[in-house]
């Protein structure tokens, strides 16, 4: 069951441009740990990118200089931005965030609903 709100997929041609974003609910709190992955048919679920403890960003080899991952505190929000998109990017993205709620003492993973992403050649 998802538990993070996550939007923004779609199908773009090759080259394009989409922005991902993932929410918690409002009675959530997460930490500066975020992380999105990808899973392409018949794969694995592989991680694209990730920020841990408010350290730099960490990318996968293939979208380094063509992705952005990133927080907007104030709307307790994380995106990954996505340029020059390639017909290897395709698949389904899934966002990841450290979060606990109000009567939990411990930072947990918390994920969102898949989001399908496709690239046309």
């Amino acid at each position: 069951q998802a538990q993070l709100k996550a939007s923004g997929g779609g199908s773009v041609q090759a080259g394009g441009s989409l922005r991902l974003s993932c929410t918690p609910p409002d009675d959530i709190q997460c930490n500066n740990d975020m992380y999105w992955y990808r899973q392409a048919p018949g794969n694995k679920r592989e991680i694209v990118s990730f920020i841990q403890g408010g350290r730099s960003p960490t990318y996968e080899d293939s979208v380094k200089g063509r992705f952005t991952i990133s927080r907007d505190n104030a709307k307790n929000t994380m995106y990954l931005q996505m340029n020059s998109l390639k017909p290897e990017d395709a698949g389904m993205y899934y966002c990841k965030m450290g979060c606990r709620r109000s009567s939990e003492v411990y930072y947990r993973d918390y994920w969102g609903q898949g989001i399908q992403v496709t690239v046309s050649s």
